[in-house]
């Protein structure tokens, strides 16, 4: 069955083996019951709306809740959802949610706050439903991490377990930490890089923000980037969370098997939201100097993550699963264009407006044009808006 940028070329509802990590006994007349933890956050709400399916095989969903609304029960002709209440930060809370419990499909993260902010969810909270999986008897738990886990230096087609473990911000420090429990418990923690679709308040929104404040092409848009789309990665997490064995302790990256340039990223954003095109070029360290980032590490971050080459080997995960990933970004985008233009226009509180690739860019971009296609010096940085640290630009989780 094809979907919305995930090809599901068979179904995986078999019976569950069990992980020494999380004992338990198979019972035949037990269905498969799946906790999912983040239901109702980006990629949850996708994850959620893919394992709602119908048919004998269908396993049973609960949702982990605590403040956000949770979806409608059995509309569409869609099983009805369960509900359980519980807060990661409060271990206490957890008693008895995964009670009858085949599967943990764990999505919830804090991202952004401070050290002990991130570290009561991320590595407490996941800490806190492990005990409770484990106590359950729970055979299979699928946590959703992130690559951002990675030392900030250039990965090209990196295998799991090749590139050094670095984090730099709260938020990925603290994730690992809880990759790291999972790992140990015997679990199964998915990477991605960068996911674009519906719901995504963070990657294009901040590519947007970028093209407005450094209208250049950094190295000529050439570095490579992992990315995937949301219904892709929901369609590999529910594929996970419904075979019966999976890969214990062991990290999967989660991304297109073909990498996308940064240029064909910016196109895609500059043709769905009619911006126009960057002009010029100039090297990292001259967009630095533009950005007013040279001496912040955490700037440096964010703008490494499309300048600099990011692309990770995703095989292992789709022959796992039986299933594709979906076009690549420059077809797949196009499903999310009308999203994104609605969202853009809201953000501002005004119409969108046409600009079109012809559009009226900065003298900056113009003297870069007529200097040979570079930009540098202080003249260039007086036209540009500084990113601080503070900015959704290129965020890091």
């Amino acid at each position: 069955m094809r979907g919305m940028g995930y090809d599901r070329t068979r179904a995986h509802p078999g019976p569950p083996v069990i992980h020494p990590q999380f004992p338990g006994e198979r019972l035949s007349l037990i269905p498969e019951r799946i906790l999912v933890t983040g239901g109702t956050g980006f990629v949850g709400s996708h994850v959620t709306q893919r394992l709602r399916t119908t048919g004998p095989d269908a396993p049973v969903l609960r949702l982990l809740t605590h403040h956000r609304p949770t979806p409608g029960d059995g509309d569409g002709g869609a099983p009805a959802v369960e509900t359980v209440t519980g807060d990661l930060t409060d271990p206490a809370s957890l008693r008895g949610i995964c009670d009858g419990v085949t599967t943990v499909v764990h999505l919830a993260a804090r991202i952004g706050g401070t050290q002990e902010q991130c570290r009561a969810v991320n590595t407490e909270g996941t800490r806190a439903l492990l005990a409770e999986a484990a106590r359950a008897g729970v055979r299979r738990f699928v946590h959703l991490g992130t690559a951002a886990v990675y030392r900030d230096e250039p990965h090209r087609g990196a295998a799991e377990g090749v590139p050094a473990e670095e984090p730099s911000s709260p938020t990925s420090v603290t994730r690992l930490a809880g990759e790291r429990l999972v790992l140990a418990a015997g679990g199964t923690v998915l990477r991605p890089h960068l996911v674009y679709g519906r719901g995504d308040t963070w990657v294009i929104p901040a590519v947007a923000d970028l093209m407005g404040r450094l209208p250049h092409w950094v190295d000529g848009g050439r570095a490579r980037i992992s990315m995937i789309s949301a219904d892709a990665l929901a369609g590999a997490v529910a594929d996970l969370a419904g075979l019966p064995e999976l890969p214990a302790g062991q990290v999967l990256h989660a991304s297109h098997p073909e990498p996308v340039t940064c240029r064909e990223l910016i196109t895609a954003v500059a043709r769905a939201l009619d911006l126009p095109l960057p002009e010029g070029e100039v090297t990292l360290g001259e967009a630095l100097e533009l950005l007013g980032g040279a001496d912040d590490p955490v700037v440096r971050r964010r703008l490494s993550l499309l300048t600099v080459d990011h692309w990770y080997d995703s095989g292992r995960l789709w022959k796992l699963v039986g299933a594709g990933p979906g076009p690549r970004l420059g077809e797949a985008f196009e499903r999310y264009a009308s999203w994104y233009r609605d969202q853009r226009a809201a953000s501002t509180g005004t119409a969108a407006v046409a600009t079109g690739a012809g559009a009226t860019v900065t003298p900056v971009a113009k003297a870069a044009a007529g200097a040979g296609g570079r930009v540098s010096g202080p003249a260039a940085a007086a036209d540009t808006v500084p990113v601080t640290s503070a900015s959704k630009t290129f965020t890091s989780p």
